[in-house]
């Protein structure tokens, strides 16, 4: 994917942004906020979205998918994140759908995905069991009962895990937690005994979930990639999800400096407009350089993928980890540059601050990020 963007590919980006504004804009996300709406997303919306075929972009036709790459899914994450649209790419397209497109049976995602490209169907994965990102630190057990396995553990932050159909779930076959060796990944259904799911609700307003595993039951055909193997499965899909997500977050900072910049030009101090105060305006010249730096190794990472490179991780990385940094970045001085009124609900600016800083510990923060890539590096 080049930094000039094809004819398609603004054909496709003009029209997720036209469909984004009219149907999702800033104030749909308060209202579920505010009304604690029971999904947490609109289901009509996301079926929408199927039927224009954005959620099946990464999927292969003969499952109903569009066949096509991550530039294009890139452009319609970013014009979501742009308004802050609450719909569940990064769990059922991203980290869910990925999961079983990667690792999958053929009869598991003949069986599976043709609902999620639709609409009708959600996906999470359940991996995290602390606070901060850590892929391999997983204590749920999975051992062998009969044809298939029993689970147990606890999982935390599974995004969108209390509206999820089924839930990708990692869990240790062998070793200890923090090994890389001994993980394996399952496809459980969400009403499956032994289940609990409690909803959760992030600081941007997001969902999330807890999830408690107590013996629950899945058959071996529901196993992803090889037994006590599946880092290899769970590492690509990370990758894939965090580029993803920073395609999100680049709409996202992207649409919190443009109204930062507006604010700027329109608001008055001592009788002039704050946007000719000098300091101000070293502070906006920065924001601007750091995201189009941003959108350029997000733009690299989703190629890296298209392209099959063999550097995709090392994209991932370098990407989050830039991202991260603007994320924390725009959205701090947008708070700032917008004074009090940018430290209250009313204000919109503090909806992208909170989605920003959700995001940028979601999948690991530039800390994580930059020690992973230097490992990658052989550092």
């Amino acid at each position: 994917m080049g930094l000039i963007l094809s004819e398609d590919q603004l054909i496709l980006r003009d029209m997720a942004k036209s469909f984004c504004d009219e149907k999702s804009p800033v104030e749909r996300m308060r209202a579920l906020r505010d009304t604690r709406d029971e999904t947490g997303f609109t289901r009509e919306l996301w079926k929408e979205m199927g039927e224009l075929g954005w959620i099946g972009i990464l999927l292969p036709e003969d499952v109903g998918g569009a066949d096509m790459g991550y530039a294009e899914l890139g452009i319609v994450l970013e014009q979501c994140g742009r308004v802050l649209a609450p719909e569940p790419f990064v769990s059922t397209v991203l980290l869910g759908g990925n999961a079983i497109l990667l690792g999958g049976s053929e009869p598991l995602q003949k069986d599976l995905l043709p609902d999620v490209c639709s609409g009708d169907r959600i996906l999470a994965l359940a991996f995290q069991e602390q606070g901060r990102f850590a892929p391999y630190a997983v204590e749920t057990r999975a051992t062998r009962d009969g044809a298939g396995f029993r689970l147990r553990g606890e999982k935390q932050f599974v995004l969108d895990g209390h509206v999820a159909d089924q839930i990708v779930t990692v869990a240790r076959t062998a070793g200890q937690a923090g090994e890389r060796d001994g993980l394996s990944l399952f496809v459980v259904d969400a009403t499956t005994k032994g289940v609990a799911i409690q909803r959760t609700q992030m600081v941007d307003g997001r969902n999330a979930a807890r999830i408690r595993l107590d013996d629950a039951n899945v058959d071996s055909e529901r196993v992803l990639g090889e037994i006590d193997g599946g880092a290899d499965l769970l590492d690509p899909v990370f990758d894939r999800a965090t580029i993803g997500l920073c395609a999100e977050m680049l709409g996202s900072f992207e649409e919190a400096f443009e109204r930062t910049l507006e604010y700027l030009k329109t608001r008055e101090q001592f009788g002039v407009k704050i946007g000719t105060f000098q300091a101000l305006r070293h502070r906006a010249a920065h924001m601007f350089g750091e995201l189009e730096f941003a959108r350029s190794i997000v733009r690299d990472a989703l190629s890296s993928i298209d392209d099959g490179r063999d550097d995709v991780a090392e994209c991932a990385s370098s990407a989050k980890a830039r991202c991260s940094d603007v994320a924390a970045l725009i959205g701090g001085e947008a708070v700032q540059m917008h004074g009090g009124i940018g430290m209250t609900d009313e204000e919109e600016i503090g909806l992208f601050f909170k989605r920003l800083k959700a995001a940028e510990f979601t999948l690991g923060d530039a800390t994580y990020h930059r020690d992973r890539y230097a490992s990658l590096r052989g550092y």
